[in-house]
């Protein structure tokens, strides 16, 4: 039977100058930058979903367990997912033992599909999210991304995490169930290394992405990562943080975003008036700007527009 989601990859496909010789050069150079003992760190691009970089923008983490890897999030495919467990095999030849997701964005774990053989962990909320948004993230990667999400299919956490300090694969971890980016964003610190592994709730040098955002959940979740005073942050975008700086970068933006919308509504700007608004220097500069802009525009300016120009009865 062909689904709307093959139907997507055929056409996007056929939409390639040369899909043949194209699909076999579709490969991910995934290369692992040790950032403490036992932990390594994927970097993926700051720029949004294209072409040109396969949907590569996530950072992954992995961290020596017992009796092989543990993998923190899983990139946005089955090709992704591959290079990943390939990866994984050269640091360590038992290869991954398990997988953590952080939240339920398609890009950090549509590459379980390789793991599913695996114990793969998320915060029980995540879980319901990603069943019940998986198909629509699907349709949406195949049509941005064509032949690189060839043969994927959305396979879900199924082992539930609680807060407090938890141990995967003999390796100890706090974790941390937040919400803001996501209505569940799990972060953990690693007790040994004091690595904080962030998923999408801290983005550096890179704008924040809003689709699922609850702008007050996200601000108190910043302050309780901030007060866990990590010896580096390791965020879901962007490089790795020693500086202390990620955390702020995130939460100055973000309040930025809400100031400027509330004040556009205030002023009684359209969206496409705001869209036309220009960014500040220290965030035109944020990688996928300004086209993060504008969907922060689509995401958040309705519901702040209402809020600050409440219709009359």
């Amino acid at each position: 039977m062909i689904t709307r989601r093959t139907s997507l990859g055929l056409l996007a496909s056929a939409a390639l100058v040369r899909p043949a010789r194209a699909a076999s050069r579709l490969s991910y150079d995934l290369r692992p930058q040790p950032v403490a003992k036992g932990v390594w760190m994927i970097e993926g691009s700051t720029d949004y979903f294209t072409m040109q970089n396969g949907g590569a923008i996530v950072n992954c983490a992995l961290l020596q367990g017992q009796s092989g890897l543990i993998v923190v999030d899983t990139g946005a495919s089955l090709r992704y997912g591959e290079a990943l467990k390939a990866l994984a095999d050269g640091l360590d030849l038992r290869g991954v033992s398990a997988v953590v997701n952080t939240h339920h964005h398609p890009d950090h774990f549509f590459g379980n599909q390789v793991f599913a053989d695996k114990p793969i962990h998320a915060l029980g909320e995540t879980i319901q999210q990603a069943n019940e948004n998986a198909d629509a993230f699907a349709d949406n990667m195949y049509r941005i991304l064509g032949d690189w999400m060839r043969g994927t299919e959305p396979v879900m956490p199924r082992n539930v995490i609680a807060g407090g300090d938890i141990t995967i694969d003999g390796r100890v971890f706090e974790a941390l169930p937040l919400s803001g980016h996501t209505a569940a964003d799990l972060a953990l610190l690693d007790r040994e290394t004091g690595i904080l592994i962030t998923g999408d709730l801290v983005f550096y040098e890179r704008a924040a992405t809003t689709p699922s955002a609850a702008l007050p959940d996200w601000h108190a979740s910043l302050d309780a990562l901030e007060a866990l005073r990590p010896e580096a942050v390791l965020p879901g975008h962007g490089p790795l943080d020693r500086s202390g700086a990620a955390i702020p970068q995130t939460r100055a933006y973000l309040r930025w975003l809400e100031e400027t919308f509330r004040g556009a509504a205030a002023s009684g700007l359209d969206m496409i008036e705001v869209m036309d608004l220009e960014l500040p220097a220290e965030f035109a500069r944020l990688g996928s700007e300004p086209e993060e802009f504008y969907r922060s525009v689509s995401h958040l300016y309705p519901q702040i527009e209402r809020e600050v120009m409440p219709r009359a009865n």
